[in-house]
C-alpha cells in the first residue's frame, strides 16, 4: 500500500468514495501539542486556531489524493463532536456563565475540562452563576461513545431547556473547505442521537421531549448550508443501531420530516454505524432521506435484504472496518460486492467505511519500525481509504486496472492465514484445561472480608489511590532517552527507582492508608503488559483519540497470547520494601486489555480473552508468593464492550465475568482483589458486577455526583465500594467541603463499612500542582468522615 506521498488513480468510471470522518489529531498529534500548549498558556487562541485550519486543510487534501469523491466537513473538533452540537445549539448550563451570543472558547473548554475558578472568569469574561462559581466549575459528565474506545461529553439539558444557534461552525467549516476547492458533505450529528445521549437533571425527564424545540436550530443551519452551496449533508444517527421504542422511532420520522418539509431541495445521507438495524429497519428505510448508510462490517447481512430501499435513494456500503486495522480481503469483499453492483447500478452506490475513520490511525506508512510481516497485515486509515479506491476502480468492471493493489491484497490475507505466529499449541492446550474450581474463590466474600480486615487493620473509610501518579515531562523524557539509547538500563531503573520512593514516602507523609508505587514504568496501562505477553505488537506512531488531547496507542493482539516471565513483581517488591503500610500491586484485567486493542479477527474475542486472562492469572499467582496483599486488576473498559443490543449483552457479560474470575481467583481469603471501573453505567450490569466478586471495586463517581451508587444500593451490593471523590479528568482541585459533600452523598446509599475513598481514576495525565493539593484535600474529607462516626 502507498503512503500520502503518492496520488491514487481512480477510474472516472469508478463508484463514488466516501468518507464519514478522518482523524482530527494530526499525523504527528500535532492537535495535542497545540491544545496542551494553549492551556497551559504558552500560545494564545490565534495560534490554536492556526493549527485546526492546517489539520482540516491537510485532511481534505489528503482524502481527494487518495480518491475520495465524497469528503466530509464538520468532521474536526478541537475536544468532541457532542461537544460541539451541544454548543452549536446553545446548550450550555446555566453554571458555566453564557449570556448570549459567540461561545468563546475558554467556555467550550470549561465544559469539556472545568475550570478553575477566577481564572476561568477572567479569561472567559463572564462572571459565574450558580453554587460553584467560587470554586470553579466542573466539566460535563464524560462517557464511552457507544461500543467504543472513545468518549464523548453528555449534554446536559433540563425541562425548560431553550435551543438557539450559538456556534456557526458546520457552516463555517464548510465555507472554508468550498474556499480551498473543496466541494463538502458537513456531517452533523443527529437530533435524535444528540438527545437520546444527553442527561438532564430533571428526574425522569425525557429529553427526547425537546426535540420540537431542537429542530428549528438543526434547520436553520441546514438552510445556511443549502444557501451556501452545500448539495449533500450527512447525518448521523447511530442510534439506529440500538433498541429503540416507539417513541425513538416516532422521534425520527418528526425530524426527518420537518427537514424534509422545511430544506426539500437538500439531501440528506443519513448514516447509521456500530450495528444492525434490526427492529428499526423500516423506520430507517421509511424516512425522508436521499441516501442511506449502511454498517456491512458489524452487520453484513444487511447486503442481503435490500428489498424495501427506496429506488430513488443512494446507498452507502459501509464495506471496509472503521474501528480496527486488519487489511481487508479485497477479492473476497469483491465477490461479494459485484452481485449488488449489478443489481442496484453504480449511480445508486457508494463505497465507505463502516463508520468514521476516527477510531484507527493515520497513516501506516509511519510506521518503520513495525515487524514487516505483521505490517503487511495492517491497514490504517490511509490504507483503508485506499482500499476503497481499489474496490471502486473493480467494482466500475475495471479488475484490470486494480490488479497489483489486489494481488498485494491476496498476498498478504494468504500470509496471515498461513503464519505460525499466529497459533501456539500450549496456549491452546491450557485454555482447554480450563475447569470451574479455576473460576472460584475458596471461600465467601462475608468470610473473606473478615480474613482482610484483621490483615490490613485499617480505618474507617480507607485512603487510596487508583494506581498511576503524573507521567511528567521529565518522566516521559527519561524515557525516550532510554528507548534511544542516550540513558543506560542501570541509570534509567536509578531514576525510576527514585520517582517511586519521592511518590511512595509522600503518600505516607500526607496520610494515605493503602498506597501505590506509582507507575512510572508503564508508559500505557494496557501497552506495559502487551509488550511483556507473546502475541501482541505494537506501534510508533499509531496514535488513536480517547478524549480530548488524551491519545492512545493500542496494542494489535495478532496471536495467542501466553507470559514468558513476570511483569510487575519487581516494582512491587521494590516499592513495598520503602513501606510498612499495605502496598496494592496494579495489573490491568484481560477484558480491558483485549477491548482497549485492535483485536485479531480470525478468532473469537472470548477465545482471545481467556488467553489473557490466564496470563494474567500467573501474575496474580507470582505477586501472591512474593507478598503481596492486595492486587488490583483493573477492568475499566468492561462495560464498553457490552454489545448495543441487549439481548447479545447475557453472552459477552459471561465470557467478560468469567474471564475475570480466572484471573482472580487463584488466591488465598487473606488476599484483597480490587478492581476499578470508569465511565460506566452500572445500573443494567449489576448482576455482572456482583458475579464478578471482587473484594474492594472503585468506580468513577464524581461527575454524576455519586448517581452511580444508587445501582449498588438497590442491588443489596455486598462487597465494598471506593466512589471517586474527585474528577481527574479535569485540572480544578476540589475543595475539602466539595469531597465532603459527595461522601455523604455516598453514605445515603452504602453502608460506611463498605466505603473506601479515592480519586475517580488514575492520575497519570494530571500534573503534580493538581494532584498534590487534591490527594491532601481528599484525606482531609476521610478525617473528617471519621471524626462524624
Amino acid at each position: 500500500m502507498s503512503s500520502t506521498s503518492s496520488t491514487y488513480a481512480i477510474s472516472t468510471s469508478a463508484l463514488s468514495v466516501a468518507s464519514l470522518g478522518t482523524p482530527r489529531i494530526g499525523p504527528r498529534r500535532e492537535l495535542k501539542f497545540a491544545l496542551e500548549s494553549f492551556w497551559s498558556g504558552a500560545t494564545d487562541e490565534k495560534a490554536l486556531i492556526e493549527t485546526g485550519t492546517g489539520l482540516r486543510a491537510a485532511n481534505w487534501a489528503r482524502q481527494k489524493k487518495l480518491g475520495v469523491s465524497v469528503i466530509p466537513s464538520n468532521d474536526f473538533s478541537y475536544y468532541d463532536q457532542m461537544l460541539d452540537t451541544a454548543v452549536m445549539v446553545g446548550a450550555i448550563p446555566e453554571i458555566y456563565g453564557w449570556d448570549g451570543g459567540p461561545v468563546p472558547l475558554a467556555t467550550y473548554f470549561a465544559m469539556a475540562r472545568g475550570a478553575q475558578g477566577k481564572a476561568h472568569e477572567a479569561s472567559c469574561g463572564h462572571a459565574h452563576h450558580g453554587p460553584d462559581a467560587t470554586q470553579g466549575v466542573p466539566a460535563l459528565e464524560m462517557t464511552k461513545w457507544f461500543d467504543t474506545n472513545y468518549h464523548y461529553m453528555v449534554p446536559e439539558l433540563a425541562k425548560d431547556q431553550k435551543f438557539t444557534l450559538a456556534s456557526r461552525k458546520p457552516i463555517e467549516e464548510y465555507e472554508e473547505a468550498l474556499a480551498l476547492g473543496y466541494q463538502t458533505r458537513p456531517v452533523l450529528v443527529g437530533p435524535v442521537t444528540f438527545l437520546k445521549l444527553a442527561k438532564s437533571k430533571d428526574s425522569g425527564f425525557n429529553t427526547l421531549s425537546l426535540l420540537d424545540r431542537l429542530m428549528p436550530v438543526y434547520i436553520e443551519v441546514l438552510r445556511e448550508l443549502v444557501y451556501r452551496g452545500a448539495e449533500w449533508v450527512q447525518i448521523d444517527e447511530p442510534c439506529l443501531v440500538l433498541d429503540l421504542d416507539i417513541a425513538g422511532q416516532q422521534a425520527l420520522h418528526y425530524a426527518y420530516a420537518e427537514i424534509a418539509k422545511a430544506v426539500p431541495q437538500l439531501k440528506i445521507m443519513l448514516a447509521t454505524y456500530f450495528g444492525g438495524l434490526g427492529s428499526n429497519r423500516d423506520t430507517a428505510l421509511s424516512l425522508p432521506v436521499a441516501g442511506l448508510h449502511l454498517d456491512l462490517v458489524r452487520a453484513p447481512g444487511q447486503l442481503d435484504d435490500l428489498t424495501s430501499l427506496p429506488k430513488d435513494s443512494v446507498l452507502s456500503l459501509g464495506v471496509i472496518d472503521g474501528r480496527n486495522i486488519w487489511r481487508t480481503d479485497l477479492s473476497r469483499l469483491l465477490d461479494r460486492l459485484e452481485p449488488v453492483v449489478a443489481r442496484l447500478g453504480k449511480d445508486r452506490l457508494q463505497i465507505a467505511p463502516s463508520c468514521s475513520l476516527l477510531h484507527v490511525p493515520i497513516d501506516l506508512a509511519l510506521e518503520t519500525g513495525l515487524d514487516a510481516a505483521i505490517k503487511s497485515w495492517l491497514a490504517f486509515s490511509v490504507q483503508k481509504l485506499e482500499e476503497l479506491a481499489t474496490l471502486a476502480t473493480a467494482l466500475a468492471g475495471e479488475r484490470g486496472n486494480a490488479g497489483t493493489s489486489l494481488n498485494a491484497s491476496d498476498e498478504a490475507a494468504a500470509a496471515r492465514k498461513a503464519s505460525r505466529r499466529i497459533h501456539d499449541t500450549k496456549v491452546a492446550a491450557r485454555v482447554a484445561g480450563i475447569d470451574d474450581a479455576m473460576r472460584s474463590r475458596a471461600a465467601v466474600f462475608a468470610e473473606r472480608a473478615g480474613v482482610q480486615r484483621e490483615r490490613f487493620n485499617l480505618p474507617a473509610f480507607p485512603t487510596t489511590t487508583i494506581g498511576s501518579f503524573p507521567q511528567t515531562a521529565d518522566v516521559r523524557n527519561a524515557r525516550a532517552a532510554h528507548a534511544r539509547g542516550a540513558l543506560t538500563d542501570e541509570a534509567y531503573k536509578a531514576y525510576l527507582q527514585n520517582q517511586t520512593a519521592e511518590t511512595v514516602h509522600w503518600q505516607e507523609k500526607i496520610g494515605l492508608d493503602v498506597l501505590v508505587h506509582g507507575e512510572f514504568e508503564r508508559n500505557d496501562m494496557v501497552q506495559y503488559f502487551g509488550e511483556q505477553l507473546a502475541g501482541f505488537a505494537f506501534t510508533t506512531n499509531g496514535w488513536v483519540q480517547s478524549y480530548g488531547s488524551r491519545y492512545v496507542r493500542p496494542p494489535v493482539l495478532f496471536g495467542d497470547v501466553s507470559r514468558p516471565k513476570a511483569m510487575t513483581v519487581e516494582w512491587w517488591q521494590y516499592a513495598q520494601s520503602l513501606t510498612k503500610k499495605p502496598m496494592k500491586a496494579m495489573l490491568t484485567g484481560p477484558v480491558t486489555i483485549l477491548n482497549w486493542s485492535f483485536v485479531r479477527d480470525d478468532i473469537p474475542r472470548s477465545e482471545a480473552c481467556r488467553q489473557i486472562a490466564l496470563a494474567i492469572r500467573d501474575e496474580v499467582a507470582d505477586l501472591e508468593a512474593a507478598g503481596a496483599g492486595m492486587i488490583q486488576i483493573d477492568e475499566a473498559a468492561l462495560r464498553e464492550g457490552l454489545p448495543l443490543r441487549k439481548s447479545e449483552w447475557k453472552a459477552y457479560l459471561d465470557w467478560a465475568v468469567d474471564a475475570f474470575r480466572l484471573c482472580s481467583s487463584g488466591v488465598r481469603d487473606e488476599t484483597q482483589i480490587h478492581t476499578h471501573m470508569c465511565y460506566s453505567e452500572f445500573n443494567d450490569i449489576i448482576d455482572a458486577i456482583g458475579a464478578m466478586d471482587a473484594d474492594v471495586i472503585s468506580i468513577e463517581t464524581s461527575r454524576s455526583r455519586m448517581e452511580l451508587l444508587d445501582a449498588f444500593r438497590d442491588y443489596r451490593y455486598p462487597n465494598e465500594i471506593g466512589p471517586g471523590v474527585y474528577d481527574i479528568h479535569s485540572p480544578r482541585v476540589p475543595e475539602t467541603s466539595e469531597m465532603t459533600g459527595l461522601l455523604k452523598l455516598a453514605r445515603q446509599r452504602l453502608s460506611d463499612a463498605q466505603i473506601w475513598i479515592n480519586p475517580d481514576c488514575g492520575l497519570k495525565t494530571r500534573k503534580w500542582d493538581e494532584v498534590r493539593p487534591a490527594l491532601v484535600n481528599m484525606v482531609a474529607a476521610a478525617r473528617k468522615l471519621r471524626a462524624l462516626t
